[in-house]
């Protein structure tokens, strides 16, 4: 069973790591192309559905998931509680990040009059496009943690078939 939770945390935390490069390499850019043009046409794409949702539900999903990593395999090695903690600090500084600095701005693209604070908007743009450089970074810092702490507990395991 942990075994399983290990895995899901890793394709959790590899699919938000690729959400995040995907809207930095993809989204961001066509919202910043031509702006007030391109803010009021993702506006108008997003009109449906919000995308902030994706993330306030895989999210936490993903923290729940290497939390549980964590707690199942404590009695392991230090080196384990280290490497899903690491993976654990690194998504809980995404959640943070996207809580504290990605919702206010998605708001201000978003929500906000374009006539009236459009180099509000302009600005909130760059620094979304930017800062959520390092959103992905931590991703892919925490999905490392996690397939080390999958080769150590796969390495323990054959260290103790061979004794």
């Amino acid at each position: 069973m942990k075994k399983i939770i290990l895995f899901l945390s890793i394709v959790c935390g590899s699919g938000l790591t690729m959400v995040s490069v995907y809207n930095t390499v993809v989204d961001a850019q066509s919202w910043g192309s031509d702006i007030p043009a391109s803010i009021q046409t993702a506006r108008d794409y997003f009109q449906h559905v919000d995308p902030r949702r994706f993330y306030v539900i895989a999210g936490p999903v993903n923290l729940i998931l290497i939390l549980l990593t964590l707690i199942l395999f404590w009695k392991g090695s230090v080196s384990l509680r280290f490497y899903f903690a690491g993976s654990f600090a690194a998504y809980a500084a995404i959640l943070i990040l996207t809580l504290a600095y990605f919702i206010p701005r998605d708001l201000i693209l978003f929500t906000w009059s374009i006539s009236d604070h459009l180099e509000q908007i302009r600005s909130a743009s760059a620094q979304w496009s930017a800062m959520n450089w390092l959103r992905s970074l931590l991703g892919l810092a925490g999905v490392l943690f996690s397939f080390k702490g999958l080769d150590v507990y796969y390495g323990t395991r054959r260290k103790k078939k061979e004794i």
